[in-house]
C-alpha cells in the first residue's frame, strides 16, 4: 500500500458503560466489552462518522483497507468486525453535535462476525452467521423518500407481511457473502479492495472472496465488538435483542491502514 496512505485523522472511540477502545503503547487498539447477562447493551466501536452526515462520509473507491486483528475466543456472543458501511440504520435529530441523518439502504462492505442466533442475510442461499466476508449494494435515495418506508415498518410484525418486505429489500439492496474458516483468536492481516466494478477480500495475502458488487460511496470506517444480535430469516419472524457473554469479551487491532488504488 505504497500510494496515497490515509489514516483517518478523526477516528474516535464510542462505548456503553464499562466498555472500552483504547491504544496501548505498542500502538495495538484494544475494544473490550465486559461479562454480562443479556438484557443489557454492551458494545466498543472505533468510527470516523459519527459527526458527518452521509453524503460527507470520507472514502470513496478505488481504495484499500489493510489491518492485523484478534480477538478473545472463537465464538465471541454478539458481533464484531471491521471494514466501510454507510451507517444505514442510525437514525439522528442532529442533538449532541451528531449529524442528522434518516435510515437508509445498506452499502457495506467488511469482515464480519455474527453468532447465533443473529441471521443477517437477505437472500436465502447466502451464510447468514458466522465468521464472513460480506457486502451490501444498494441504491442511495434522497433521504424524504425512505419516510414511506418507515410508514410500514409495523407491518414487520405481521408475517405475511414481514416475508413480503424481506423479498422486496431483496430487490434494492443486492448482497454478496463467503464463510471464511479461519482461526480469528491468532493474528492474521486483513485487507477489502474496493474498485467501481468488484470487491476483494484478502487473508494474510491470500484471496479469500471477490464479488462484482461493490457498496455505494461515500461510506465510513467502522470498526466494533458487541452483544448485539439481529434476525430476519426467510419465515419473516424478526428478532433482535442481546446476549449474556460469561467473559470479558475483546478485539484488537493494528497496522490499520487505507490507502487509495
Amino acid at each position: 500500500m505504497s500510494d496515497s496512505i490515509l489514516i483517518p485523522i478523526d477516528l474516535r472511540s464510542r462505548t456503553t458503560p464499562g466498555s472500552q477502545a483504547a491504544q496501548g503503547e505498542d500502538g495495538i487498539w484494544r475494544l473490550a466489552i465486559p461479562a454480562g447477562r443479556a438484557g443489557r447493551y454492551r458494545w466498543a466501536q472505533l468510527d470516523d462518522y459519527l459527526h458527518r452526515p452521509r453524503r460527507a462520509f470520507a472514502w470513496r473507491q478505488p481504495l484499500a483497507l489493510e489491518l492485523r486483528a484478534r480477538v478473545s475466543l472463537p465464538n465471541l456472543p454478539g458481533t464484531w468486525g471491521f471494514g466501510f458501511w454507510n451507517d444505514p440504520f442510525n437514525a439522528s435529530t442532529g442533538l449532541g453535535g451528531t449529524a442528522r441523518r434518516l435510515p437508509a439502504l445498506p452499502n457495506t462492505a467488511w469482515f464480519f462476525h455474527a453468532s447465533p442466533p443473529n441471521y443477517l442475510a437477505l437472500r436465502d442461499d447466502h451464510p447468514a452467521d458466522g465468521f464472513l466476508a460480506a457486502l451490501f449494494s444498494a441504491p442511495r435515495f434522497p433521504a424524504l423518500l425512505t419516510l414511506p418506508a418507515l410508514l410500514a415498518l409495523p407491518l414487520l410484525a405481521w408475517r405475511p407481511a414481514a416475508r413480503w418486505l424481506r423479498r422486496t429489500a431483496q430487490t434494492f439492496a443486492k448482497e454478496d457473502a463467503a464463510s471464511l474458516d479461519l482461526d480469528v483468536t491468532a493474528w492474521h492481516s486483513y485487507r477489502i479492495e474496493l474498485h467501481l466494478d468488484r470487491t476483494i477480500f484478502s487473508v494474510d495475502g491470500a484471496r479469500m472472496f471477490e464479488s462484482v458488487l461493490a457498496p455505494r460511496p461515500p461510506l465510513g470506517l467502522v470498526i466494533w465488538i458487541d452483544n448485539q444480535y439481529a434476525a430476519f430469516p426467510p419465515d419473516g419472524r424478526l428478532r433482535f435483542g442481546t446476549l449474556a457473554n460469561e467473559t470479558d469479551a475483546w478485539l484488537e487491532i493494528t497496522g490499520l491502514k487505507i490507502a487509495s488504488l
